[in-house]
Formats: structure tokens, C-alpha cells, sequence
């Protein structure tokens, strides 16, 4: 089958397809007893990341399972600092840079590096999960945005206040705005890597964006993820996930991307009416719901899917990412409601 003839592909295009295509963010994850069960066999979360077998595994896992019509390569955004020469940990308590940039010296001693050297990994996984996966479904690149990026790299971990980041790009705009060039030239290179690999599309996380006011997203973000997705335009369908959107979403829809994925917070009958037909839209039932029953799930879903209207352009998704908890059957419910939709 050609790339381009894939239910996905075809969705993203905003044709009318036979059906909703159906994809979870974080579908490969700590809900699935198989997913555990890899990542005891290879001693932990970035040894997962680093061996292309595992990694390759546990992206196909849930394609056995449920089928769905994407396959996302179980990776991480912090990767690619990783690479640039960052130092990289993770825990019980997530991510952690404990050599966070908050100079000048240490942003100028950020290298930029080519993936195929530095990240070869990513590339021999994404290659095993294509001969993998069936025919018929898409696999996905990604890459964490380079607003969210540059708050990791200055935070040093996750944080509620992000006060380092917000001082720098405040106080030094000079700085701050360095650190982004360099992210994005990497976020850049990076993805263009794994679509030579084997991606399909490729998907950019702006995760912590929502923090931000309109003004300041406008100011310390939205440049440099247009950058992104302008220098990528023509290589893969892009797909832009805005955390907490709501304030910026109409800005967002403007950046050219053939989609843009929603957080559960938006109705998503009232964004569509927003984009006018400029690109497609993912989501974005509220991950909190696969907590109800599977017959809830399916119900809640469905109705998503009403409100949709069967309007061309719609990828099926969540808000965010499947919970550790999630009840497996409920992913097969959310699955299923999709697939119940065919004509």
C-alpha cells in the first residue's frame, strides 16, 4: 500500500474517509501487563528508549492488542537533549536534566548534533516497527516543541511555577532566544531524521505552551514552532499538540500544520468551527473518562464522535496521554467506537 493511501494519511488531508482513524497518545505505556513485562526484561525505562528491539517491541504492542491506525514510536521528548549533551535521568519521580542550562556559557556549550550519529536508536526502531506493523497503518514520529524543550533544559524536570525559564526569557531575552534557535534547529533535524526512517507524519509536542499567556506564547513560543513546522513543511504531515490551548488555539490554527491536536479542555464541535476548514483536528476525549466502565467509554466516545459530525479531517485521540491505571478494556472500547463508526 502506498504511505499516502492510509486511513490516517488520508484523514490529515481532510478527505472523506469510511471511518475515524483511532490513536492514543502514550498508547504504548505502564497500563499494558506487556509493556511491564519488556520493560522488567530490559532493565528500565531508557534502556527501553536505547535498544531498538524493545523499543520496536513495546511500539507494536498495542497494534497487536486493539489494532489501532497509528503506531507512535515509544521514545521520549528529552532525547534529543540527551544527544546535544545534556545529562539525562530518569525515576520513580520522571524526568530529570540535573545540569539544567541557566547561563549563557552553559546554553553556548549546547551543541547541535546529527541524529543519525547521536541518535541512531531512534532510527533502527522506528525501521523495526515499520516492517512490523501492518500494512495498512501509519507510524509516527515525534519531538517535544521548542518552548517545551528549552523549560525542561532550564527547569531541569517537571515544575508547576517554571520561574527559571520565565526569568531567563524575561530577563535575557538574548539567551533564551539562542537556546531556541539551537532547539530548533535540532527538533528540525531530528524530525526529518525519523521521517527518512520511516515515519509517516511526525508530531510536535508543545506540552508546557499552555502556561504561558496569549502574549507571551505569541512572544517566547509561537516563533520558533512555526519555525519548526514551516522548515518541515512538504517532508511529512504535521500534526501540533497544544497543551492548554484554549487562550492561543485560534493563533495555533494559523501555523500551517495539517493538524492540530486538542486537549480535552476545548469542545471540539466549537473548534472546528474555529479552524474553518484550515486543517484537521485530533481529540480529544478526556483520558480521565477511560476510568469509567468500558460500556461508559464507549458511550462517551460515541458521543464525541456525534458531536464531530462526521465533519472530514477528524483523528480520533485523547486530550493527552492514557493514564498508568487505565484499565485496558477501556482502550479497547475507545478503539472500538471508532471502528463501529465504518460505512
Amino acid at each position: 500500500m502506498n504511505s499516502s493511501n492510509r486511513l490516517l494519511m488520508r484523514a490529515l488531508r481532510r478527505e472523506v474517509v469510511e471511518r475515524p482513524p483511532v490513536w492514543l497518545m502514550r498508547q504504548a505505556g505502564r497500563y499494558l501487563p506487556e509493556y511491564r513485562a519488556t520493560r522488567q526484561q530490559a532493565g528500565g525505562f531508557m534502556e527501553m528508549i536505547r535498544e531498538p528491539k524493545y523499543a520496536a517491541e513495546v511500539t507494536l504492542q498495542p497494534i497487536r492488542r486493539y489494532g489501532m491506525d497509528a503506531a507512535i514510536l515509544f521514545s521520549d521528548i528529552l532525547v534529543p537533549l540527551e544527544a546535544m549533551g545534556m545529562a539525562l535521568k530518569f525515576d520513580e519521580h520522571g524526568p530529570s536534566l540535573p545540569e539544567p542550562l541557566r547561563t549563557r556559557e552553559a546554553i553556548d556549550g549546547l551543541r547541535l548534533v546529527d541524529p543519525g550519529e547521536t541518535m541512531g536508536f531512534v532510527g533502527e526502531a522506528l525501521r523495526l516497527t515499520r516492517a512490523g506493523l501492518p500494512e495498512e497503518t501509519a507510524l509516527l514520529g515525534f519531538c517535544g516543541a521548542p518552548f517545551t524543550l528549552a523549560a525542561y533544559a532550564v527547569e531541569g524536570g517537571g515544575t508547576k511555577q517554571f520561574s527559571f525559564v520565565r526569568k531567563l526569557m524575561y530577563r535575557d531575552f538574548e539567551s533564551f532566544s539562542a537556546l531556541m534557535d539551537k532547539l530548533a534547529d535540532q527538533v528540525v533535524a531530528h524530525l526529518r531524521y525519523q521521517v527518512a526512517c520511516g515515519a509517516d507524519a511526525v508530531v510536535v509536542f508543545d506540552t508546557w505552551a499552555g502556561t504561558l499567556t496569549r502574549l507571551d506564547y505569541l512572544r517566547y513560543a509561537a516563533p520558533w514552532t512555526r519555525r519548526v513546522l514551516r522548515d518541515l513543511a512538504g517532508v511529512a504531515p504535521r500534526i501540533v499538540f497544544a497543551g492548554d490551548s484554549e487562550h492561543y488555539l485560534d493563533d495555533v490554527f494559523e501555523f500551517g500544520a495539517e493538524a492540530v491536536a486538542l486537549d480535552h479542555r476545548t469542545p471540539i464541535g466549537k473548534a472546528f468551527e474555529r479552524a474553518r476548514g484550515r486543517c484537521a483536528l485530533q481529540g480529544n476525549l478526556d483520558p480521565a473518562v477511560l476510568f469509567a466502565s468500558p460500556a461508559e467509554v464507549l458511550r462517551r466516545t460515541h458521543a464525541l464522535l456525534d458531536e464531530v459530525g462526521g465533519r472530514p479531517g477528524h483523528v480520533l485521540n485523547l486530550g493527552h496521554g492514557v493514564f498508568k491505571d487505565t484499565d485496558p478494556e477501556c482502550v479497547g472500547a475507545f478503539v472500538q467506537a471508532a471502528k463501529e463508526r465504518a460505512s
